[in-house]
């Protein structure tokens, strides 16, 4: 039991739960406002889609959802950009430098 405490410690177990924890929220928070705030106003910038999501290629039988993959990529960017300011506002890129 020793060891696994001190592996717990000593390999920043928690702080890596509590990242997973607030990254989960994070992706919700930013793909609500995504869905809900920034792909409507796309789709009524477009002039007939009341939704980003609305748009799509038909190709014969099938619809290749182009909305869906410009709502998927905007969530991504926003993601990566709280992300990587988020890290480097708060100097946590210095932290795993390899000592020399």
């Amino acid at each position: 039991m020793r060891n696994f405490l001190e592996f717990i410690r000593t390999q920043g177990v928690v702080g890596l739960a509590v990242g997973f924890i607030l990254g989960g929220s994070i992706s919700r928070l930013v793909s609500s406002i995504v869905n809900d705030l920034i792909n409507p106003l796309i789709g009524l910038g477009l002039g007939k889609y009341a939704d980003l999501k609305d748009i799509y290629i038909p190709v014969f039988n099938a619809k290749i959802g182009l909305g869906s993959f410009l709502a998927a990529a905007i969530d991504f960017l926003i993601i990566a950009a709280v992300v990587y300011f988020g890290v480097k506002k708060l100097g946590l890129d210095k932290i795993d430098k390899p000592k020399t």
